[in-house]
C-alpha cells in the first residue's frame, strides 16, 4: 500500500515539526513489520504454531518449560538479527538533526531504532537483546548470551549469582512495564509539542494512552499508519501509508524547507 494522504496534510505535519522543540515518536508493530519482522503471533509458525502465546510469554509458561520458551525467543532473535532497520527507522534518526529534541517511545522489542541511529529510545516492553535472571532479576551481559543455531527448544543459560535460569528482558503477559520507563514516557507525552504515532493499532494499553496525554497537553498528534486505528480519531493529522514511505517524505520536506 502506498501513500494516500493529501499533500496539504503533509505540509501541516511538516510545519508542526518545524516549530517543535520536543517530538515524541510512539511506534508499534507496524513499524517493524516493514523490516520483515513478524509480530508475536505471526511468528507462531512451523514448529511453534501449536503453542498458545500464554505458554511462550508468561512467567508460568517459562517455569513449566524454560527450554521451550528460551528456544522460542532464540528463534525470534534469529529472525530479528537477519532483518535491518527500514527507511522509517532511518527517517526518525535523521529527524534528530532537524528538531531540538526527539524521543522514540516504542512497543517493539527488536532494537531497530537503536540500530538505525536514534539516540534516545524508551522501550516500553523491554528488549529481546537484553537478559536477566528469572528469579533474582540480576541483569546479564548480552555478550554472554550468543545466538544459538537452533529453531527448537533450548536449555537457557543460568545466572552466575543464584543458578536460576536466565530469561529475555521483555515484558510478558501479566507483568509490569519496566520501572520508570512508562512514567518517563507519560511525562514526555504530556509536555511534547508534536507526537508522531507510527504503526500502532492503538489498542494495547498503557502505550495506547500516550497520544491522548499528548493531545491533552496541547501537542499536535500526527498518525502515520497503513490503515485507520484506535488513534485516528484523536490525531490532528492522519497520514495514511507505510512508515518507510511517509516518514522519509516528511523528513525530506522538512530538510527542503530549511535549505
Amino acid at each position: 500500500m502506498g501513500r494516500t494522504f493529501l499533500m496539504d496534510d503533509l505540509e501541516r505535519a511538516v510545519q508542526a515539526l518545524d516549530e517543535a522543540g520536543l517530538v515524541v515518536a510512539a511506534t508499534g508493530a507496524g513499524m517493524s513489520q516493514e523490516s520483515g519482522i513478524p509480530t508475536f503471533r505471526d511468528a507462531l509458525e512451523g514448529l511453534w504454531a501449536r503453542y498458545d502465546p500464554q505458554e511462550l510469554a508468561t512467567r508460568d509458561g517459562f517455569r513449566r518449560d524454560p527450554a521451550r520458551v528460551w528456544g522460542w525467543y532464540n528463534y525470534r532473535r534469529g529472525l530479528i538479527a537477519a532483518a535491518c532497520p527500514n527507511a522509517g527507522h532511518e527517517a526518525l534518526a535523521k529527524l534528530e538533526k532537524l528538531v531540538p529534541r526527539v524521543v522514540v517511545v516504542t512497543q517493539n522489542i527488536d532494537g531497530m531504532h537503536r540500530r538505525a541511529g536514534s539516540g534516545v529510545v524508551l522501550e516500553l516492553h523491554g528488549s529481546i537483546n537484553r537478559f536477566k535472571c528469572f528469579e533474582c532479576d540480576h541483569p546479564v551481559d548480552d555478550a554472554e548470551i550468543p545466538l544459538a543455531d537452533s529453531d527448537g527448544p533450548l536449555d537457557p543459560p543460568t545466572c552466575k549469582r543464584c543458578g536460576s535460569a536466565i530469561r529475555p528482558d521483555v515484558v510478558w503477559f501479566g507483568e509490569m512495564l519496566p520501572a520508570g520507563v512508562l512514567e518517563e514516557a507519560e511525562s514526555l507525552a504530556g509536555s511534547c509539542d508534536v507526537m508522531l504515532v507510527v504503526g500502532t493499532s492503538g489498542l494495547v494499553y498503557p502505550a495506547a494512552a500516550l497520544p491522548f496525554a499528548a493531545r491533552d497537553g496541547g501537542a499536535t498528534v500526527i498518525e502515520v499508519n497503513t490503515e485507520r486505528s484506535g488513534i485516528t480519531g484523536t490525531a490532528d493529522i492522519f497520514l495514511q501509508g507505510p512508515a518507510g514511505e511517509v516518514l522519509p517524505a516528511i523528513v525530506s520536506s522538512l530538510e527542503a524547507g530549511r535549505s
